[in-house]
């Protein structure tokens, strides 16, 4: 009986812990540095690892990581405390837009100019332009005429 009721007071016991351990954010000190700055260096802050206050910063987002803080409110701390240039990535809004959509565009173009070339090129690439299945030799005259002509360019080269 003595056990039964140390098993189900335990039980209770461990309840809060598991409910409090399931409502903290899963997020960890590498994710969080693989998204900010050292303040000072300008590197990431995954990269800084000599300077000082990139030691101090590890350890602010430690202890928020510790107190069961989103990766979100991490970095909403870390930008009052450092400006907004602590952030690895820009917000997407105003005139940082542009730092998604110009590399967008320019793949964009790329791929349109790329499908243009190939679609040009298997066009141009042995088929006269009247759409025959001829091949290139043989567009621009017949098959004896050409074989004339490359015997007198290997005579022409003959030693």
């Amino acid at each position: 009986m003595k056990r039964v009721a140390l098993v189900a007071m335990l039980a209770v016991l461990a309840l809060p812990a598991a409910a409090t351990a399931a409502d903290c954010p899963k997020t960890t000190l590498s994710a969080v540095e693989a998204e900010v700055m050292c303040p000072v260096c300008g590197t990431p802050l995954a990269l800084a690892t000599e300077a000082p206050q990139a030691n101090r910063e590890r350890a602010l987002i430690q202890r928020l990581v510790d107190r069961c803080r989103s990766k979100e409110e991490i970095k909403a701390v870390l930008v009052a405390e450092y400006g907004d240039g602590v952030l690895a990535l820009p917000e997407a809004d105003g005139f940082n837009l542009s730092a998604y959509l110009v590399p967008a565009l320019a793949v964009l173009v790329g791929l349109v100019g790329v499908g243009f070339a190939a679609r040009r090129w298997r066009r141009g690439g042995g088929r006269p332009a009247d759409g025959s299945l001829a091949t290139a030799g043989r567009a621009g005259g017949s098959d004896a005429a050409a074989k004339k002509r490359l015997d007198a360019d290997l005579e022409r080269y003959d030693l």
